[in-house]
């Protein structure tokens, strides 16, 4: 016992000093910054129900994996799912048995990758930075970034938009950092030893492959280009070590990408790439076109509440344009959001890999004299976030609200609207420090409260409601053995309704005779309304007369209102 405690002590003094030591070399930053955007994420991960339709879909999929052992395909019950590479799902299934097991449903433990990224985005954002612009100017980059209400809002979302936000800041703070240690190097002067730095970005360059396949190495390809146009060289670029860095990222995604390719006879491809990103680049894919200028329109709200620091921003570009890590940060913010401007699909999370880039800048001119024209910027487009933050929330509660959410849609009033106004007036006045404190404020508090009233809004959680409905009524055959399984439905086909009852759900879409064989059986049906004559009808002709117990109302925001009515006839 006394060995075991000896060694139990030691190690916690190792652990500690080493930990000291991180911090001590300029790490301190990084690390408030992603505990930062672990605590935004994490209690609105707890909250919000699992969302329709991407990350249902995602969390389902995963969860079929660890229910079939087949960590190859993708599928959502029998459809394939050939649209995004394996990595995120890998990741989910691994944190649900860390955490959790897959029969509970936790969607908590499939968004802990989600959150992390985020993390990981936030640290890397200020990692960059610090090297950049020193620790003051880094320490409040990862900070701002941590908390702007896109990454606030997909880090708690499971799917890949967070993570792979990660992996490309990630990859691009550590290519900024071997940019600025060889870029004004001579042909015979020796070069900087950059081992680890040099694997990171190589290993951040995988990762977001294995999450995007190309978003990561298009954002690369943009930034070099860029890099290569404003300085008029490139040679910097032969010290990120293209020969065992290649190898590496074959290393790391060559072996799914065969076993796919074999497993489906090439079909992954078909869909992923012929498919899914071919419509994404021919016109609104799934509904989502938008013309150019849409995802500018949105930085107030997306980047908010760094949305009162945006015009400083823009100041600093300008200003600072020749000097070699602003130039950076221009190269990996403007070429790539400009193509997700251009891209006929667009919805607001596309640009976030680039908002680290912004938050750079917008770190930057905290300690910079502005003119005039950049406060009144940053003052019209920070009122412009807190407006519209506040619109929706008022939208929310005015459709679909109740006592409770009517306190969260307050308080984002006046935590968007107001705490940020008066941080706004501070930093006017030349009172950096407080304003800056009151701006971030206004940040958390405003996410924080709109997801809470968010998951208030009980209409637009049917799944949540039609779940609820079985359980009160003893029809869960999940928990109620003398319940037959699965569960029918017939109207409503949301991936979420899936996740929550089980992978065996049956989806009946429009098929009223397997809605009454469902019936017969004894199994729990759920009929919407306008299904509801025809399945009567059919009933009748069976000589069935179905036996309703409740009905759930609700509004699906991927479509229409929603009436579903439960039926629990007695097996023949």
């Amino acid at each position: 016992m006394g060995s075991i405690s000896a060694t139990t002590q030691n190690l916690l003094q190792f652990l500690q000093s080493h930990f000291a030591q991180l911090v001590s070399k300029g790490r301190r930053g990084p690390l408030i910054a992603a505990l930062l955007a672990i605590a935004v994420a994490l209690p609105c991960a707890m909250m919000m129900p699992p969302l329709d339709r991407d990350e249902s879909r995602f969390i389902q999929a995963s969860a079929q994996m660890i229910e079939t052992h087949d960590y190859i395909n993708i599928n959502v019950q029998d459809v394939p799912r050939y649209k995004k590479p394996v990595g995120i799902h890998w990741l989910q299934v691994a944190t649900v048995k860390l955490t959790s097991s897959v029969a509970k449903r936790d969607v908590l433990a499939f968004r802990w990758p989600s959150i992390l990224g985020a993390a990981l985005a936030a640290f890397a954002c200020a990692w960059g930075a610090s090297y950049a612009f020193g620790t003051r100017v880094g320490t409040k980059a990862g900070i701002i970034f941590a908390v702007t209400f896109m990454l606030s809002t997909e880090a708690f979302i499971a799917k890949t938009d967070a993570v792979q936000c990660g992996f490309i800041t990630l990859m691009m703070a550590a290519l900024a950092q071997i940019y600025l240690r060889t870029r004004d190097l001579g042909k015979d002067d020796p070069r900087p030893k950059m081992p680890w730095v040099k694997l990171i970005f190589w290993l951040g360059l995988a990762g977001s492959i294995m999450i995007k396949f190309i978003i990561g190495p298009m954002m690369l390809a943009t930034t070099l280009f860029t890099l290569w146009a404003l300085d008029r060289r490139i040679r910097w670029a032969r010290n990120l070590g293209w020969g065992w860095g290649l190898i590496l990222v074959a290393l790391i995604c060559g072996p799914w990408i065969m076993a796919i390719t074999v497993t489906t006879d090439g079909q992954f491809w078909v869909g992923a790439v012929g498919k899914d990103f071919a419509d994404k680049l021919k016109g609104g894919s799934e509904g989502h076109f938008m013309w150019p200028g849409y995802h500018l329109a949105l930085l107030p709200v997306t980047m908010f509440p760094a949305a009162w620091f945006l015009g400083g921003a823009l100041q600093t570009a300008i200003s600072r344009r020749h000097e070699a890590a602003i130039r950076f940060a221009i190269a990996w913010f403007v070429p790539a959001f400009l193509i997700f401007e251009l891209s006929p699909t667009k919805l607001p999370h596309y640009t976030l890999p680039t908002f680290a880039a912004l938050a750079w800048l917008c770190a930057l001119s905290l300690d910079l004299p502005l003119k005039l024209w950049a406060r009144i910027v940053n003052v019209a487009l920070g009122i412009v976030g807190g407006l519209t933050l506040s619109a929706l929330a008022i939208a929310g509660y005015t459709l679909y609200g109740n006592g409770a959410a009517f306190v969260f849609m307050i308080a984002v009033i006046l935590s968007a609207g107001v705490l940020g106004s008066l941080g706004g007036w501070l930093m006017w006045i030349n009172r950096q420090r407080t304003g800056f404190a009151f701006i971030l404020a206004a940040g958390i508090l405003a996410h924080l409260s709109f997801v809470s009233e968010l998951a208030q809004l009980k209409p637009l959680w049917i799944s949540k409601q039609l779940e609820a409905a079985l359980v009160s009524n003893h029809l869960d055959p999940r928990h109620d053995l003398r319940t037959p399984g699965p569960v029918a439905i017939i109207g409503y086909s949301e991936p979420s309704f899936v996740f929550a009852m089980g992978t065996k759900t049956q989806l009946l879409n429009d098929d009223v005779k397997g809605a009454v064989r469902a019936l017969r059986e004894g199994r729990p049906l759920f009929v919407e309304s306008q299904f509801e004559k025809a399945f009567q009808a059919e009933a009748a002709a069976q000589g069935l007369m179905p036996h309703a117990v409740t009905q759930v109302k609700g509004h699906n925001y991927n479509g229409h209102d929603q009436a579903l009515t439960l039926y629990d006839n007695p097996p023949e």
